[in-house]
């Protein structure tokens, strides 16, 4: 039985301490929120004691802590829980800044501890099927990769502004299914933004609707379409054309009813959000996490993994700024 740390008692760190406490072979202990309202709620409802983050990193008797703060203290606290002797399970991104994420890779893997990066959408049952499909060859060579991921609303701007953008806050998930999909980084990064769904995010710096163009080796590319806005709930869709078939997977509905009739069909819409449409996908993730600090196995999404979704994401955020196609190798330096 693993003792768990949850360092952060927001939405996420909710989601969270829901499967820690559900795993048989985790136990949560402890939680630390800057809230200290928000700590003790979460801490009641499930039997753990508050502490500060600091206390819960310095008691030897916790393995594992899962680190589900604002981003700017990713990094300090995986560097501190991995000095400490522990594993580290933490939310994306490893950092805004990608010389810091680096450094963090450096102060960390020293100590041996495994370290693995929260991008959740590779543990979506359906994701993850259609990525083995393609390592079985299901279609041949991979050659047009599609991702589709609109959010149902905006964040609110005081979010936008300390978030890092829509490249390192939202489509870095899917820089990350694009690496994780085709097994490496892109060579080139072509992206467009404007914000045409609030005029507040374009003042406060930022776009709300991307399309980025990824090129990796043998030309073959990727197509990442971001919005803050789709109406009808929370889009999330693949598409992956190779040279012998198409791989798709489609979005989860609210349920699988369908209505036909003589005036037509209608079926109900997309899962309203992130923590309806991808609660499974945390799921299997902690258990990901649990088997391979148990284990000790690989864990499936590492801290350099981390990184390189970052690259994409400076990669991006550079092209859109100069409005010219980046050459990841030769400009982003990691």
């Amino acid at each position: 039985m693993l003792k768990i740390g949850l360092l952060g008692a927001g939405r996420i760190g909710q989601v969270h301490a829901v499967n820690i406490v559900a795993h048989p072979q985790s136990d949560l202990v402890a939680v630390s929120d800057k809230f200290d309202d928000a700590a003790q709620n979460l801490a009641r409802a499930h039997g753990a004691v508050v502490r500060t983050s600091e206390e819960i990193i310095a008691d030897p008797a916790i393995d594992a802590v899962l680190i589900a703060t604002s981003t700017d203290t990713h990094a300090d606290l995986m560097e501190a829980a991995t000095a400490a002797g522990k594993a580290v399970l933490c939310e994306k991104p490893v950092d805004l800044d990608l010389k810091r994420a680096v450094d963090c890779l450096a102060r960390c893997k020293p100590h041996g501890k495994p370290v693995m990066i929260g991008f959740n959408r590779r543990f979506d049952p359906n994701f993850n099927s259609l990525k083995s499909a393609f390592d079985k060859g299901e279609i041949g060579k991979g050659e047009l990769l599609s991702i589709t991921s609109f959010d149902p609303a905006p964040p609110p701007v005081s979010y936008v502004k300390v978030s890092g953008g829509i490249f390192r806050d939202m489509a870095i998930h899917d820089f990350d299914m694009a690496c994780w999909i085709y097994g490496e980084l892109p060579k080139k990064v072509t992206a467009i933004g404007s914000s045409i769904v609030d005029p507040e995010i374009g003042k406060a710096g930022d776009f709300d609707t991307a399309i980025t163009t990824l090129e990796f080796s043998g030309g073959r590319m990727a197509v990442i379409k971001n919005s803050r806005r789709a109406a009808y709930g929370y889009d999330q869709r693949i598409e992956f054309l190779g040279s012998d078939g198409l791989l798709a997977a489609h979005n989860v509905l609210e349920n699988t009813v369908e209505i036909i009739t003589r005036a037509g069909a209608t079926k109900a819409k997309p899962e309203h959000f992130f923590l309806e449409r991808y609660a499974k996908a945390y799921q299997i993730e902690w258990n990901s996490f649990i088997k391979g600090v148990g284990g000790g196995t690989e864990l499936p999404v590492t801290l350099q993994d981390g990184i390189n979704a970052l690259i994409v994401a400076e990669a991006a955020a550079l092209s859109v700024r100069e409005g010219r196609t980046v050459d990841v190798a030769k400009e982003i330096s990691a």
